[in-house]
Formats: C-alpha cells, structure tokens, sequence
C-alpha cells in the first residue's frame, strides 16, 4: 500500500444505486481496485433514501478521508454538498456521473463514461469552486424558478431510465402553454431589478437542462450569474428558443447580471429547483461561498473556468 507521510491514503466512496440507468453497481469493482491500485484504502456505501448523502457526506468529511468519490446525478453530489459545506474539514471531491442530464458533470467535461471519468480522478487536478448558500440550503450549479424547471424531478423515473435525456422533453412539451406570470423584485450588488418574470436563473455553471445558457462562466470568483426573463405573452417560447439554443450574448427582455449575493422576493407558488431537485417556494436570499470546496478536474477545465487558480 503506498503511504503518504507515513499515513495510508483513505477514500470513501458514495453513490446512489437509483440514479441514471441504475448500472454504476456493475462498475464498482472497476472503480474500488483503480484506487486501491493508486494506494487509496477504499470504502463504499450506497444511499438509501432522499437526503442520505448529506450525513454520508458529512460522516466523511468528519473522518477527515484524503478523497471523497461521488457518483450520481445531480441531486446526489447536491446532497453531498450539503454535507460538505458545513463541515470544517473538506475532502477533495471526484466525480463519476451516473445521473440522466449531468449538468454539472457535463460543465466541469466530466464524461458518464466510468473509465474516462477514473482517469480524471485520479490524474486531474483539485480546484477550488464557488458553491452559492441560500435560505434552503446550499446549491452547486443552479437556483431556478419558473417555466420549465421542474421537469427534472416531475418527469417519471422509468421514462429517464427507458428514454434518457428525451424523457425531459417529452415533459417539457406538456408545460409549453403553460408559462407563468412572476411577479419579484431583485436585489444585487449593483442594484434593483422589478417586473414580471417568467424564468428566473441563478447560475454556476455552464450548462443548465443540457443548454449552454452562460456561455464563459467563472467558477472560482465569488460571483453568481443572475439570467431573469421578461414575460411577455405570446413571445416566451420564442425568447427561449433564440436564447436557449442559438445563445446570443444579447437579448431584448433577458437580464444577465453578476453578483456575489442575491434577495429574490416573489409571492409566486411555483417552486425554487435546486440543483435539479425540488425546493421551496417564496423569497429566497443567496451568498456566494468563494472557493468552498475543492473538485478534481482536467487540466483544460482548471484553464477555462477556474481563472483566480
């Protein structure tokens, strides 16, 4: 066993046996010997139910392991994050993404591939990456209210494990005539934003449901991106479409604002999603966490997205 300092290299890994297409299981042999191999003394546990990760999470981060593995969707490494951020104690974090969409996975260039995401692991680097704190808890990548944004937790499981990412647009081609109408006042560092919304995003990340929707962020400088859309009756679908998929870096009745902190207030009943995952409805109030936890990634990543390391 290979020791460092004199102390054997401990990892434990956490994964969720429900996620994606709910074969990570067959793999886990792969992944146990690739790191004892690299002189990690590895454990394994599964999650058991809704909110497990946070204490598994927790659990390791009091044990103070050298290397914390997560494989799930994003609801799972949400939940680890939870876990992690309350802690003193922050392990380094790998990632092998097992969930339908990724995300996260899919910004950091993170493949569902197990071998390839092993290799990232185990021969990338530890950065260090903003999480965002919020009234509800914390989030990795994305706090959104509105239209569309519950289709990842609305959408049936046996249709994500049988049809995958389309499984979301099938959903998603139900809410298309039902947009709603947000009223909410914005607070950020540069000033007051009021009106009717209808997609309201607070963002981390590249990527959010599969769409480029911040083209160059940075992930490590204290800041949060803030995209609200206008609503406008009878152009919302159109305004998505242009935005989501053809990504002009400019459009009429679409805010992009950077901050380091956030006061949404909106008597809306639709809910907040959180990372993926449903949350509560009302005002929400968000503090960027520079630089909270530390993530292995590649090398082209830490280049493109991690711009203070």
């Amino acid at each position: 066993m290979k020791k460092r300092g004199g102390i054997i290299k401990n990892c434990i890994i956490i994964y969720n046996p429900e996620s994606g297409k709910k074969d990570f299981v067959n793999h886990l042999d792969y992944v146990v010997k690739r790191l004892e191999n690299s002189g990690y003394n590895t454990s394994v546990v599964a999650t058991e139910r809704p909110r497990h990760a946070i204490s598994l999470a927790k659990e390791a981060c009091l044990s103070e392991v050298d290397l914390l593995v997560i494989s799930g969707g994003d609801g799972t490494i949400h939940e680890c994050i939870n876990g992690i951020a309350v802690c003193e104690f922050k392990p380094k974090i790998g990632y092998i993404p097992s969930g339908t969409s990724c995300d996260f996975a899919s910004t950091l260039r993170i493949p569902k591939n197990v071998i390839k995401a092993m290799d990232i692991v185990l021969e990338g680097e530890a950065v260090k990456m903003d999480i965002a704190k919020s009234n509800s808890g914390y989030f990795l990548y994305v706090n959104a209210i509105g239209t569309y944004v519950d289709i990842s937790y609305v959408t049936d499981s046996k249709l994500k494990k049988h049809l995958g990412y389309f499984a979301y647009l099938v959903t998603g081609l139900k809410e298309f005539f039902t947009i709603p109408m947000m009223k909410a006042k914005i607070e950020h560092d540069n000033g007051i934003l009021r009106g009717y919304f209808s997609l309201i995003m607070v963002i981390n990340s590249r990527k959010v449901a599969g769409f480029n929707i911040v083209n160059k962020p940075v992930l490590d400088d204290g800041l949060v991106d803030l995209v609200a859309y206008r609503y406008i009756p009878l152009f919302n679908n159109i305004i998505y479409f242009i935005s989501f998929v053809l990504g002009p870096r400019f459009l009429p009745a679409v805010y992009r604002i950077q901050t380091s902190k956030l006061k949404i207030y909106t008597d809306h009943h639709h809910k907040w999603n959180t990372d993926g995952e449903e949350s509560n409805s009302g005002n929400l109030n968000i503090e960027v966490q520079k630089q909270a936890i530390r993530v292995i990634v590649g090398s082209s990543v830490k280049n493109k997205y991690f711009k203070e390391q």
